[in-house]
């Protein structure tokens, strides 16, 4: 790689805190942000990856404290039960009763990476393991509203106006979903 092709991190760092935000609403930002930096494609996913790596080294601990207290606690110890109970049944409509790593994935891809490495922990997975399903599932998410992000804005060629539908759809579409899947049933 040349030395001219090195991007500047007055350009990474912006873009990388976009991508710490906790919420999905930093990754359109993030993306447009990159895109207006003329960082890559391998590049922007590069920072959204390590995005992910801080996310882990930073909840993993917290994850671990909420584990121990629920041990010496009845009522969160009932609390833990049912809430691995739900994660079951979650679980059970994404892929059948498996909660194999496909299924951890898309609890990552479906949620948020913090409830697929919860749920990789309730069912007995380690740090690496558990995060490595949660940070795929995160990174399938972000590819897809990385490329939904960059192929509106070639329509609507507004930042704004392309960070808002989809912001909008981000919240709009599960619900949407929920709701069909609620009818089917």
């Amino acid at each position: 790689m040349p030395f001219s092709s090195i991007q500047p991190a007055s350009h990474l760092l912006p873009v990388f805190k976009l991508f710490l935000l906790p919420v999905g609403g930093g990754i359109p930002a993030g993306v447009l942000l990159a895109r207006s930096q003329g960082l890559t494609w391998p590049v922007t996913a590069g920072l959204y990856l390590v995005s992910d790596v801080v996310l882990a080294i930073m909840f993993e601990p917290v994850l671990r404290l909420f584990a121990a207290v629920t041990r010496n606690i009845p009522f969160l110890t009932r609390f833990n039960a049912a809430l691995k109970a739900a994660t079951a049944r979650n679980v059970a409509h994404v892929s059948g009763t498996s909660t194999g790593p496909l299924a951890l994935v898309m609890i990552a891809f479906g949620v948020d990476p913090m409830t697929g490495r919860a749920t990789a922990l309730a069912v007995g997975h380690g740090f690496l393991a558990g995060w490595a399903f949660a940070i795929a599932g995160d990174m399938l998410y972000f590819a897809v509203i990385a490329l939904t992000t960059l192929r509106l804005n070639s329509y609507f060629k507004d930042p704004n106006t392309t960070m808002l539908i989809v912001l909008a759809a981000m919240f709009l579409v599960p619900m949407l979903v929920r709701k069909v899947r609620g009818h089917r049933e």
